[in-house]
């Protein structure tokens, strides 16, 4: 809540008007445990298993579920680095901005590519092996033709890493 009387509560983006509340269910444990089964996740959110199952599908095909992952741990598979890189190109032409993406989503060790705004023109979430494979990666990135300036940032420590979005 907010602490004095002026001050505007945080705001929550509106869910889609059509999903209820056992939709938003079914979203949240699913986001807590994608392996959970459809009898399971039923009883957690009061249903019987085939119209549960029928939701899950609806929600798959209207694009709200994009997928099931394991999570792993990075470092027990040989990636000790975590880093971000600031990436700001010479040009933001619509053809610049798309060759850079489809060259570094092409990189296996790109986890993540956001175009953005303000500071710089997209951020990437990278892991490495090590710091020299780290720095080979920099190095990938500013011999970019079309990249001006690239700010590394290592991570030293993650306090939270959360799935989805708050439901």
């Amino acid at each position: 809540m907010p602490q004095n009387r002026n001050e505007l509560p945080p705001r929550r983006a509106e869910p889609d008007p059509g999903l209820d509340a056992i939709d938003l269910r079914i979203l949240a444990e699913l986001q807590a445990d994608g392996r959970i089964t459809n009898v399971e996740l039923a009883r957690r959110v009061g249903l019987s298993a085939p119209p549960c199952l029928r939701r899950v599908r609806r929600l798959e095909e209207a694009g709200i579920l994009r997928g099931y992952h394991a999570e792993v741990e990075p470092t027990l598979l040989g990636f000790e680095v975590t880093f971000f890189a600031l990436v700001g190109l010479d040009s933001q032409k619509q053809s610049i901005l798309s060759a850079f993406e489809q060259e570094v989503i092409s990189w296996p060790e790109v986890r993540e590519c956001h175009m953005i705004r303000g500071g710089g023109d997209f951020l990437l979430r990278l892991v490495a092996r090590d710091t020299p494979h780290e720095n080979e990666l920099t190095a990938r990135l500013t011999g970019q033709p079309m990249v001006s300036r690239v700010q590394t940032l290592q991570t030293i420590r993650t306090a939270k890493d959360a799935a989805g979005v708050p439901l």
